[in-house]
């Protein structure tokens, strides 16, 4: 699947909560992904009907959680839906988190053991990709997949994934964002959501990569690091903070919009993106 495919804006949503209704209005809407988050199983029975109500937008799993569904049951998955809708459907795979994952040790090594797998199963490299933060587990989605799925980032770290990818390789990262001028009520919604990220090492530990220090990153959170997770804002702040994953190098950015239903705000953010798309 080539990265145009993607096209350069998406929308992430827990899978439990994608109607094939909104995907048909996401598609005409203009955005070219729709990523089904919160771990979706492979075995999810509202796979078909997504892509049955669209015709040509794509759909991922961000993520398939590997320590709960095995390759074979992914692989299976990829074939039966790349089979019916060819060319449109991305299979995201994930360490998961080791608070939650029992039996959690050496994630890089059961990621390689699990991609091991989806090769003898078939599954092409271009139809896989990697929820990747640090440079190790990055370069594994560089060398093995389409590329990276990063999820609670900053364009500073889509930067240094370019550099680290050169140009070809796939590079979507997850952007939170909150429709909300004020800048309190917009924290608090934000806190509702991404302050629940700043209980988990991995996330924690990348932020302290690029310069968030303890006040920063213990719960909630700080105001600047909430800001730089969530942004807020008027609609054009909104999307000139999502396009600044563009300008760092992306080829594609998955909006997850925070504060109930999301749709009012896409529908908003949609004009003022296409305008930025170039």
């Amino acid at each position: 699947m080539a990265n145009e495919q993607f096209g350069k804006f998406g929308v992430w949503q827990p899978h439990s909560t994608v109607t094939p209704e909104a995907v048909r209005e996401l598609e005409q809407l203009g955005y070219g992904t729709v990523w089904l988050g919160t771990s979706p199983p492979a075995d999810w029975d509202g796979f078909d009907a997504l892509f049955a109500a669209s015709e040509s937008i794509s759909i991922g799993t961000s993520i398939v959680n590997m320590w709960s569904t095995p390759a074979k049951a992914s692989a299976d998955l990829f074939h039966r839906l790349e089979s019916k809708f060819p060319g449109r459907f991305l299979l995201g795979i994930g360490a998961g988190h080791r608070e939650f994952n029992d039996g959690y040790t050496k994630p890089y090594d059961a990621l390689v053991n699990y991609l091991d797998e989806l090769d003898e199963a078939g599954v092409p490299k271009n139809g896989r990709a990697l929820a990747a933060l640090g440079p190790k587990v990055a370069t594994l989605a560089r060398d093995r997949t389409a590329g990276a799925l990063p999820y609670l980032t900053t364009p500073a770290h889509t930067a240094d994934l370019r550099v680290l990818f050169g140009p070809d390789t796939l590079l979507a990262p997850e952007q939170k964002v909150v429709l909300e001028e004020d800048p309190q009520r917009a924290r608090t919604i934000a806190r509702e959501r991404a302050g629940y990220y700043l209980n988990l090492a991995n996330y924690v530990n990348n932020l302290r990569r690029y310069g968030f220090d303890d006040q920063d990153v213990t719960p909630p959170g700080s105001d600047r690091v909430i800001d730089a997770i969530a942004p807020h804002g008027t609609p054009d702040q909104i999307a000139d903070a999502i396009t600044a994953h563009l300008r760092a190098g992306a080829d594609h950015v998955a909006i997850q919009v925070l504060g109930g239903d999301n749709l009012p705000a896409l529908r908003t953010l949609a004009p003022l993106l296409a305008a930025r798309a170039n």
